[in-house]
C-alpha cells in the first residue's frame, strides 16, 4: 500500500484520542492571519499550533492578490508576516516564535514536550525545519489538492528527504511514537505537518514506521479541517506553474 492508499483509507478517522485544550481565561481574544489553505505551508504549521495550544482564534485570510501571500506560497522566506498571531494585544509573527508563545501562554497544552532533553531534541528538529530542506521545498510545494504519482525528484530534493526520515525514524522509535515525541501531538508535528502532505502529493515512497507516521498526522481532526477547507479553494495561483 503506498502512503497516498493508506492515507485515504483512514483519512476521515482519528488514530489516536486527542483533546483540544481549551482555556477561555487565557487564550482569549485571538486572531490568526493566514494565506492559502492549499498553498500556505508556513500557514498550516502556525494554523495546527494554535489549535495544538487549545487556542480560540477568529481567521483572518489574506486574498489572493496580497504580496505577502504570494510571497509565502513562492518559497521566498518563512519568516514574512504570513502567518502572524494577534493575542491579548500582543503581535507575533514568524512561526517559530508563535510556537514559543503559545507554550509560554499555555504550556499544559503540551507543545513542548516536559523532559527537557526532549525539549531541547524537539527545538532543534523544528529549527531544522524552519531553516532547511529548502531544496525539499523548493521543488515540491506545498499542493494538497494534487497528486503527481512516481514523481522524480531530483538529488538535492532527495538529501532533504532522506535526512526528514531520519529525523522521524529517530524520534518515532526513541519516543514511541505515534507521534514524534510521543502520544500527543506537538510543536515538531506541526512544524513537519505540511512534508506528510507534500510526501502524498509526489508519491515518496516510504517504510511502514514513516507511513503510520504519516497516517497519524493526516488523520488528526484538526488536520482533516484544514485539508477540507483547503479542497474548496480556487486554482488562483499561475506563478506556482513557473516555480515549480
Amino acid at each position: 500500500m503506498t502512503l497516498r492508499q493508506g492515507l485515504l483509507a483512514r483519512g476521515r478517522r482519528n488514530s489516536a484520542a486527542f483533546t483540544f485544550v481549551k482555556d477561555i481565561g487565557i487564550m482569549a481574544q485571538a486572531v490568526l492571519t493566514i494565506s492559502s489553505k492549499n498553498y500556505g505551508a508556513w500557514s498550516l504549521r502556525g494554523w495546527l499550533l494554535a489549535r495544538l495550544a487549545g487556542l480560540e482564534f477568529a481567521e483572518k485570510v489574506i486574498p489572493p492578490d496580497d504580496a505577502d501571500m504570494r510571497a509565502e506560497i513562492l518559497l521566498l522566506s518563512p519568516s514574512i508576516l504570513v502567518p502572524s498571531l494577534e493575542h491579548n494585544g500582543i503581535k507575533v509573527w514568524d512561526t517559530l516564535a508563535i510556537g514559543e508563545y503559545l507554550h509560554e501562554v499555555n504550556p499544559k497544552a503540551g507543545l513542548l514536550p516536559s523532559d527537557m532533553a526532549a525539549r531541547a531534541h524537539c527545538r532543534a528538529i523544528c529549527g531544522e525545519m524552519h531553516s532547511g530542506f529548502s531544496s525539499m521545498r523548493s521543488s515540491m510545494p506545498l499542493n494538497i489538492k494534487a497528486f503527481f504519482p512516481k514523481f522524480r525528484t531530483w538529488s538535492r530534493a532527495d538529501a532533504d528527504i532522506r535526512r526528514i526520515v531520519d529525523i522521524w525514524t529517530d524520534c518515532l522509535t526513541r519516543y514511541g511514537g505515534p507521534y514524534l515525541f510521543g502520544k500527543n501531538p506537538c510543536m515538531a508535528d506541526a512544524m513537519y505537518a505540511p512534508v506528510v502532505s507534500r510526501f502524498r502529493t509526489y508519491d515518496i515512497p516510504l517504510d511502514a514506521l514513516c507511513v503510520g507516521y504519516c497516517t497519524s498526522i493526516w488523520t488528526l481532526p484538526a488536520m482533516q479541517e484544514w485539508i477540507a477547507a483547503a479542497q474548496e479553494e480556487p486554482d488562483d495561483f499561475d506563478e506556482l506553474d513557473a516555480e515549480f
